[in-house]
């Protein structure tokens, strides 16, 4: 089974293509390509792939700057620079351009496509109440909006003209040369017409946009924060970007940022809130009131003769996040204990408790044995600052050693 031969690259092709010569005027590249395409169109039956080289070809042609790369370089110049030569500009819209619409009466039957317009995207801090019980935040954002004393146009008879700078292509492209048989392109929006491809007369812009063709508009958005809502959730408003001719408007869309609870912390459908106790109240019981996020208060006890052990957990059931858009559903509210031991007892103390707690665990070992043991003396200590000294004084040695074998082998070097 045999391919199709690989295309040439060279500077002849696209001149072939259209059926003209290397010297062909501006002139006639638009009657061979205008020829040619109405021939081609696929809604005419033509062949598609023919009509797609076509527009790529006097899409380059017709450019001053891209000629001349093209002719000095060949298409291989073109491919690196410029995406493939125009490759990634669409056939049908340099057909409609071109023709200012179809000439085939009626419109092409693909329609002309219009591109969309890029989101706007605001972060919107929360507190983790907003997200428990719901809020609705106002919020005041400039935007532009289509000019409406030129509708869009940018001049008051709504008249334009090409940019000579970029031939209406909005783009420009910049050589660079690195060295012998290399060149750098660079394709930029044209200074002249701001990317736009055309340029209003000084006379004719419109007295509210200066020719811009969008002006500034302020609009406040009520921003309905729902009840579960996450960390990192986004709230879209359709439509409600920057407004531009011939351009889809883009969304603005919120994302929510939670702020840190001191007492809360949320995982999920799930809170969870710390409490310490104190060393009567874990073995003793407790009584404490939590203030929820909405503002409930919760008796907090235990039950009578439980003990509480450090570290432990207790849930409430329904007491948790509610579920989006399930407000009615919620999860669970977990409490973590933590126990806060006395530093020390006096010895009074220490005989009441032991007349009242079980009794001290019976040693193995006889009187005689215990004496004949070792003492020790045991000393508080911080495990975190422990390790980390440790870290420092193994680095510390290690970076002595280094020094001790580099300068050896320096001494042994220069002996030699």
């Amino acid at each position: 089974m045999f391919g199709r031969a690989p295309k040439k690259s060279d500077n002849t092709r696209y001149y072939d293509i259209l059926g003209v010569s290397k010297n062909a005027s501006q002139d006639d590249l638009k009657k061979a390509y205008k020829k040619a395409a109405i021939k081609n169109h696929p809604d005419k039956g033509g062949d598609p792939e023919k009509f797609k080289e076509l527009a790529q070809a006097y899409e380059v042609l017709s450019d001053p700057e891209k000629r001349e790369i093209y002719d000095q370089y060949g298409e291989d110049a073109l491919k690196e620079g410029m995406g493939g030569g125009g490759r990634g500009h669409d056939p049908f819209d340099m057909f409609e351009s071109f023709f200012g619409g179809s000439p085939f009466g009626g419109g092409s039957s693909r329609g002309r496509r219009q591109r969309r317009g890029e989101d706007v995207v605001h972060p919107l801090k929360v507190s983790l109440e907003d997200l428990y019980q719901g809020t609705s935040k106002k919020l005041s954002l400039s935007r532009n909006v289509i000019c409406s004393k030129c509708n869009g146009k940018g001049s008051k008879s709504g008249a334009s003209m090409k940019c000579a700078g970029c031939q209406g292509t909005g783009m420009k492209v910049s050589i660079r040369h690195l060295g012998p048989s290399m060149i750098q392109q660079m394709q930029h929006p044209c200074n002249e017409c701001k990317g736009t491809g055309e340029t209003i007369n000084d006379k004719d812009r419109c007295p509210q946009c200066k020719g811009e063709k969008v002006v500034q508009e302020k609009k406040v958005l009520e921003v309905i924060v729902e009840k579960g809502m996450q960390n990192g959730q986004k709230i879209t408003f359709p439509g409600e970007a920057d407004e531009a001719p011939d351009t889809v408007t883009g969304d603005i869309v919120f994302v929510l940022q939670q702020k840190e609870h001191p007492k809360f912390k949320r995982k999920g459908e799930d809170l969870f809130y710390e409490h310490t106790l104190s060393l009567t109240e874990a073995l003793c019981g407790f009584k404490f009131v939590l203030t929820h996020l909405d503002g409930r208060q919760l008796l907090i006890k235990s039950n009578p003769g439980e003990v509480v052990k450090p570290d432990s957990f207790k849930a409430i059931n329904d007491e948790g996040m509610p579920m989006y858009q399930k407000p009615f559903m919620k999860g669970k509210l977990y409490i973590h204990f933590t126990v806060d031991f006395p530093d020390s007892l006096t010895p009074d103390q220490v005989k009441a408790l032991e007349s009242i707690l079980p009794p001290r665990p019976m040693s193995d070992m006889t009187d005689m044995e215990l004496d004949e043991c070792e003492e020790t003396t045991l000393h508080d200590v911080n495990m975190e600052e422990e390790m980390r000294r440790k870290q420092a004084q193994a680095q510390e040695a290690y970076d002595e050693d280094d020094d001790m074998h580099g300068g050896a082998q320096r001494v042994q070097c220069a002996q030699q």
